[in-house]
């Protein structure tokens, strides 16, 4: 196993890897910094988009020519040719508290992403799934920090973790639905008080990985929720996790260069790097893009559709 630098942008809060299979590229993001990222699997051929607000996830779009972006003020349109960017929806009007972080796209299309208290201190958040058709559904609530969705090669589970929940939980996924119902607590890794479930990603086997934000380190889990293996990295803030390369096994890790909440100590000056692990024996699975078309989402604004639908919230805690 080999730990090294891919690409040193130093991002302040460096999120969100997806390697697209198709471009043979990988996109990652700056939160704080307010950047989209996108570069060759050995880290050349950097170019980066800005956007005008913290930004939480993206999600490619069908033809490869763009992505939705999951700002502080909703759902937008990023045209990679142009930069422009356009509001489609927005989840939380009038929460300032709040803003959408995590998400990634359910091998039907859709883009699930969630929302977290800014402070990191009040359960404001919501997790939020997008189909096809630009319709808006509430899958849970009650979170502080939104983090790691993912789903097992079966599509029968979806995971997810509350960063300050200490555990990541699973979900019985509906993947021709779109519906998550009974949640549970899935797996925990046990830490010193400081560290927190961050992003995750699944392999081929059905083993989950997660990024163990201030404990500097990636975990994989068995299908099971037992720990099948912890690996220490360089840095203490790592932040989320992506298989990527042409053969799909490097796993590409990122972190942040400057804590958002102060009580955080620094790291070396490798912080903020985006890392690549090779080495592990293991592959990971292609990322799918989101199965709306960007010209229906300008004619059908979430304004006009009216509030999200809550599909799962009273019943997805077990």
């Amino acid at each position: 196993m080999k730990i090294e630098v891919v690409v040193d942008v130093k991002p302040v809060l460096g999120e969100g890897p997806v390697w697209d299979v198709e471009q043979q590229r990988l996109y990652f993001i700056d939160s704080l910094g307010r950047r989209v990222f996108r570069c060759t699997a050995d880290g050349t051929e950097v170019r980066a988009w800005t956007v005008p607000s913290a930004i939480g996830s993206m999600a490619l779009t069908r033809d490869g020519e763009g992505a939705l972006v999951a700002l502080v003020d909703g759902i937008h349109t990023l045209d990679f040719g142009s930069g422009e960017l356009m509001a489609v929806i927005d989840p939380e009007p009038g929460m300032d508290g709040n803003r959408l972080n995590d998400g990634k796209v359910d091998r039907a299309g859709r883009f699930v992403f969630g929302s977290m208290n800014m402070a990191e201190t009040e359960s404001s958040g919501r997790l939020y799934s997008l189909d096809s058709s630009w319709r808006l559904r509430v899958l849970d609530d009650g979170i502080i920090c939104s983090n790691g969705p993912c789903w097992s090669p079966d599509d029968r589970r979806l995971y997810f973790a509350d960063s300050w929940a200490g555990e990541i939980w699973e979900y019985d996924y509906d993947v021709h639905l779109g519906e998550a119902t009974h949640r549970r607590r899935f797996a925990a890794l046990a830490s010193n008080g400081l560290g927190a479930h961050d992003g995750s990603t699944v392999d081929a086997e059905g083993y989950l990985w997660n990024a163990f934000v201030y404990e500097g380190k990636v975990a994989r889990f068995a299908p099971d929720g037992t720990l099948d293996r912890v690996i220490d990295t360089p840095v203490k803030k790592v932040t989320s996790v992506m298989f990527g390369g042409p053969d799909l096994d490097v796993l590409y890790v990122t972190s942040m260069a400057e804590p958002p909440l102060p009580r955080f100590p620094g790291d070396p000056a490798a912080r903020g790097s985006l890392f690549a692990i090779t080495g592990l024996g293991v592959h990971g699975i292609p990322e799918p893009r989101f199965g709306g078309l960007i010209a229906d989402a300008h004619t059908a604004r979430f304004e006009e559709r009216g509030p999200a639908e809550h599909v799962a919230t009273s019943g997805a805690h077990s």
